[in-house]
């Protein structure tokens, strides 16, 4: 089973606007205003690169855009707004404050999400309710001084509310939509323009991946809920949220079982001809949770009940501050890692309740994922979930850090000993002690850290190597001269 590299070494942390080529794109939810009182001013502008503003919602009469919480985006008063009649407030003039402040910082509003995708395949079906669609995003933009449109289209075919509009043309008519919302966005200026698209393999395939991808300037793929208390065959009993990499002993029938993973959506959209450099992993901020889960494998892979009672701001979900908080190594709650899916849980064997959800080790993972693979980035759902930075700052580090090779470290502790100089020799003879170093096992870094002499192979002649640097007979390996 393919795993991913370890995680680098951090040691040097770049400037994002000179040296970091990644995007971090981060959403921000008009909603968070009220009882979460998240507001634009606690976005931490200088840990990312883009903001997609969630959301503007479709008038169901005209299908053109409009606004999502009026008093949120454009009323709501903060210190130094006017009540000039005409003056801009609310959370679009902070935007225009912020990127005032971080010229670099780029914004776009994003349409639909799952609440109002309603009428998008009303939108999409004809070319004068496209055209119109598209005037009225250029419009928005102009007026609100967005960068771009991101469309969250959630989701052709099926797969939404039941009170959605679907059509089999649908991928075929939103391939019209983006032509017509490229065509018009260009026309008026240099826009970005976007998607929110799903990792789930049956929802990818209402989608015509090649006809949409001349269009965008990238690829936002959700990949998070893969498993979650909805029930069905896919949730028949607990599983990863936003695992990397399939689980040997996942039960779940296919697609579910080698399908639903962060890497199987990033191939599928690679395999459909979709540049590399376009496609943004999404990390999740937050985790759910299963009640009556039945106690035995730590929770994972067990049969469940219902959803949780309780949660951050709905019952079943909970935000990343608040499992810091409240839910990891507290409560009667353990965490545990899945070193091949790349996943972590929580798990309480009094109240029977997992948790599956990103810790920094899982995001850490998922951000070198997206090194490994030369992607275009990050985006998480959302700001508000991870008030302490903790998951963003992962990414930003991972991102920023140069990367370096420390030859003849093999065990991972900072030194070079004479302990990984026996370990390359044991590696040679044929015994594997690594598995058992917690938490990284003999991987691929690993090897490359081991193989001193650079002759691709690892023997007694790299154990001799290491053995002398730790006496002192020399100051660096063959492989670094």
């Amino acid at each position: 089973m393919k795993k991913l590299m370890v995680f680098i070494i951090l040691c040097l942390v770049l400037s994002l606007s000179a040296d970091m080529d990644k995007r971090i794109i981060g959403y921000f939810t008009s909603w968070g205003v009220y009882v979460r009182d998240y507001h634009v001013t606690d976005i931490p502008a200088e840990k990312i690169t883009h903001i997609n503003y969630a959301f503007a919602n479709i008038n169901s009469t005209t299908l053109e855009i409009m606004l999502g919480d009026a008093y949120a985006d454009i009323d709501k008063f903060y210190p130094g707004d006017s009540w000039e009649p005409g003056s801009l407030r609310g959370s679009f003039h902070q935007l225009q404050i912020l990127k005032a402040n971080y010229p670099e910082i780029k914004t776009l509003i994003s349409v639909g999400g799952w609440t109002w995708s309603a009428y998008f395949s009303l939108v999409a079906a004809t070319e004068e309710s496209r055209q119109n669609f598209a005037a009225s995003c250029v419009d928005f933009i102009q007026l609100y001084e967005f960068d771009g449109v991101d469309i969250d289209w959630e989701y052709p075919v099926s797969g939404g509310l039941e009170t959605n509009y679907y059509s089999p043309d649908d991928p075929e008519n939103f391939v019209l939509l983006l032509a017509e919302l490229r065509a018009q966005l260009d026309a008026a200026g240099d826009y970005l323009l976007t998607v929110a698209t799903p990792a789930g393999p049956e929802k990818i395939a209402n989608h015509d991946l090649t006809g949409m991808e001349p269009y965008l300037d990238w690829f936002n793929i959700m990949t998070y809920d893969f498993h979650g208390p909805w029930g069905g065959a896919g949730d028949a009993v607990t599983g990863h949220l936003s695992a990397i990499y399939p689980q040997e002993d996942d039960p779940l029938p296919e697609p579910y079982y080698s399908g639903y993973n962060t890497d199987a959506a990033v191939q599928t959209y690679l395999e459909a001809g979709i540049g590399s450099d376009k496609l943004q992993v999404g990390f999740p901020f937050y985790g759910r949770g299963f009640a009556g889960v039945t106690n035995a494998n730590n929770g994972l892979y067990q049969e469940w009940t219902n959803c949780p009672w309780f949660g951050t701001w709905e019952n079943g979900v909970y935000d990343y501050y608040d499992l810091q908080a409240n839910y990891i190594g507290v409560n009667g709650y353990e965490n545990f890692r899945d070193e091949e899916a790349m996943a972590s849980w929580l798990y309480n064997a009094s109240s029977q309740v997992m948790i599956t959800y990103c810790d920094t080790l899982s995001t850490a993972s998922k951000a070198q994922y997206v090194l490994d693979m030369e992607l275009g980035g990050a985006m998480f759902w959302e700001f508000n979930g991870d008030h302490n930075e903790e998951l963003l700052d992962v990414i930003y580090e991972v991102f920023s850090a140069e990367q370096v090779i420390a030859y003849g470290d093999i065990d991972d502790d900072g030194e070079v000993t004479a302990y990984d100089a026996s370990l390359a020799l044991q590696y040679f003879v044929g015994i594997d002690p690594l598995p058992e170093i917690d938490p990284l096992p003999w991987e691929e870094e690993r090897l490359q850290r081991a193989d001193v002499s650079g002759d691709d192979s690892i023997d007694a002649f790299d154990g001799a190597l290491i053995m002398r640097f730790v006496v002192g007979m020399i100051t660096e390996f063959p492989v670094e001269e």
